[in-house]
């Protein structure tokens, strides 16, 4: 089962997430979700552990536990959702129509017009 760890402390690493969640069972793989560009955790990631009721008993002893000042918030991972015609799969949303910097007039200018 894959399990969603939300609100977790910036400071959190794999390594202390695995350690969280491997009283409760087998832990096959831990991901903190980190920017891109800063590398700095974006206050969630993932666990994912093999045994489903194992991973139910983790998730209802670390939902809302308090690490360093916040209430983890701690469920089963839903699907991400797939990437719809037109669309990466992520990411921000891109618009033809505000390309340019906004309205149709208003925008760069094409062409000798």
């Amino acid at each position: 089962m894959k399990i969603f760890v939300g609100n977790l402390p910036y400071n959190t690493d794999d390594n202390e997430l695995r350690t969280m969640f491997e009283p409760f069972g087998e832990v096959l793989n831990v991901e903190v979700i980190r920017d891109r560009l800063s590398g700095e955790s974006r206050g969630f990631g993932f666990v994912e552990m093999p045994v489903k009721n194992e991973a139910v008993a983790a998730i209802r002893a670390l939902s809302e536990k308090e690490v360093d000042g916040r209430a983890l918030q701690v469920n089963e991972a839903r699907p991400r959702p797939s990437a719809g015609p037109g669309r990466s799969g992520g990411g921000r949303r891109h618009d033809s129509r505000r390309r340019g910097g906004g309205s149709r007039k208003g925008g760069r200018r094409r062409g000798g017009w």
